[in-house]
């Protein structure tokens, strides 16, 4: 129970690679703090289950700098603040640069970086008072490179590394690190519905459907998995770590290696 005590914010945490992440601070003791859409019922039992002595749920719209600002208050009134931060609130918009909507330009912008800096902001003063803090930003194998159709979410992706290594060195001789994980292709429902439809459109199995997704990109052939952040975020947070300050940590089954 190495988070025994300790009360950790996952934004974006109802599915996929963010209630895998809080699953795994559960394990380790921590209170939950959860965010997002859709069922919430469901989430907030796998936690309690999971460990957690308490969680919690706000709906936070993150788009919404007054809707962040109510959700750091929440915190701060129901659990005294936020000691582990995990900025993975995402979504995502395909198109070519020239036919991409400017709204939806302006959603994934606000969602998927402007919303870490209204977290970071309200919860770093907490952290640097009680003398510990963990920061951890989900910001994708599209926070070191590039792909196709993806000029938003690379673009936000690209800030959301630049950020971390900004606050990291804002707060080096500090007991508060700041960081992010930087996935491949992971597992989630979103994908896997990505490949169903590659299999029908493709006259293929799921399993064939799943190595040709993979092998355009990652050369493990393997999905990352929600676990497998988890576990990662759970040793960001230990005391060896303490040191990892302003690190983009590929999780990608070797994608950037190329």
């Amino acid at each position: 129970m190495a988070l025994a005590g300790k009360t950790a914010l996952v934004t974006g945490s109802t599915s996929g690679i963010g209630l895998g992440i809080a699953l795994a601070l559960a394990r380790q003791g921590a209170r939950l703090i959860l965010n997002g859409f859709g069922d919430t019922e469901g989430p907030v039992a796998q936690v309690k289950a999971a460990g957690s002595p308490q969680v919690g749920f706000h709906g936070a719209d993150m788009s919404n700098p007054a809707a962040i600002a109510a959700l750091m208050a929440y915190a701060d009134a129901e659990f005294g603040g936020v000691d582990v931060l995990v900025n993975n609130a995402g979504i995502q918009h395909v198109a070519p640069v020239q036919d991409f909507p400017p709204e939806r330009w302006d959603a994934v912008i606000a969602i998927n970086l402007s919303s870490a800096f209204h977290t970071t902001r309200l919860a770093l003063p907490g952290m640097l008072a009680k003398g510990w803090g963990r920061i951890i930003n989900l910001a994708s194998v599209h926070g070191l490179v590039a792909s196709a159709n993806k000029s938003a979410y690379v673009a936000a992706k690209h800030g959301l590394v630049g950020l971390t290594k900004a606050v990291a060195l804002e707060t080096a001789t500090s007991p508060v690190t700041v960081n992010a994980i930087c996935p491949g292709w992971v597992l989630t429902p979103l994908v896997q519905k990505q490949v169903d439809a590659r299999a029908a459109a493709e006259g293929v199995d799921n399993a064939e459907a799943t190595r040709r997704l993979l092998g355009e990109k990652q050369p493990s052939l393997a999905f990352t998995t929600p676990e497998q952040l988890g576990e990662l975020t759970v040793f960001l947070c230990s005391d060896a770590a303490s040191n990892v300050r302003g690190q983009a940590w590929s999780l990608d089954g070797g994608w950037t290696a190329q």
